[in-house]
């Protein structure tokens, strides 16, 4: 029973969730909470250890190294609100873009330098949800295995193919695989979601809230833009994505 928060093992564990710089280095990741922990054992995630607090955790005991540690320890490493007694520590995985094989009616989502853990997180939740087959991170500068993106997408992050490439290597991906590229930029040109053809191979490239897609993008694509009917012109990126990944699956469903 760990009951110290001077234990080295949780000075560790509270690095691995604080510091994405070392997280990277040392290749493992940090997964609270009983579902994100089961998601990531059900996709193949390898697992390094496990940190239980036995009088919160209600949930099956997985196979592995655990260490048991007391509820105030637990309080401490746990980045949570509401929380499940349970932390698991895994393996990254490093998978290539090249290494991706889209089927012929493939849809990809694309977001550009996006910031925030918070936006991708519910972003991967939309994709997962509505059958997205890859969520592309272009330029980005949020890593992938940050507490909060798996807090935030409910550990969809597990089940989903998931790559981080520069703007070029995404466009050469795109025109060797014969993807049809739509991008989001607003101006006259552009038409509406549903007229757009989502049952061929398919790439919506998103930007950022606060300054969109950039020049790297004009004219790479087909401008396209959801209709709204308020005053606002914009939506928040997030809801713009599940919107767009709707559309995609109601259109292969007819």
């Amino acid at each position: 029973m760990i009951e110290s928060f001077q234990n080295e093992k949780i000075k560790g564990l509270t690095k691995l969730i604080t510091d994405n710089r070392h997280r990277k280095k040392s290749n493992v990741f940090v997964v609270e909470g009983d579902q994100e922990n089961e998601r990531a054992q059900q996709f193949n995630f390898e697992p390094v250890e496990f940190y239980i607090c036995e009088s919160i955790f209600k949930g099956k005991t997985p196979a592995g190294k655990i260490h048991l540690v007391n509820e105030k320890v637990y309080e401490k490493i746990a980045y949570r609100g509401s929380s499940e007694g349970i932390i698991g520590v895994y393996k990254t995985k490093n998978e290539e873009l090249h290494s991706f094989k889209p089927k012929e009616n493939s849809t990809i989502i694309i977001v550009e330098g996006i910031e925030k853990p918070g936006n991708l997180g519910a972003i991967l939740r939309s994709c997962e949800a509505f059958g997205i087959d890859a969520l592309i991170v272009s330029d980005g500068k949020t890593d992938f295995y940050n507490p909060n993106v798996i807090r935030s997408s409910v550990g969809c992050l597990f089940g989903m193919n998931v790559f981080q490439s520069e703007n070029q290597e995404t466009l050469n991906f795109l025109k060797k695989n014969q993807f049809n590229i739509y991008t989001t930029i607003m101006d006259e040109t552009a038409e509406n979601l549903p007229q757009r053809d989502f049952t061929q191979k398919s790439a919506i490239v998103f930007g950022t809230e606060h300054s969109g897609l950039s020049h790297f993008w004009l004219n790479k694509g087909q401008n396209t833009l959801i209709p709204m009917r308020g005053s606002i012109d914009s939506l928040n990126l997030s809801n713009a994505v599940a919107i767009t990944c709707y559309e995609a699956l109601r259109q292969k469903m007819i």
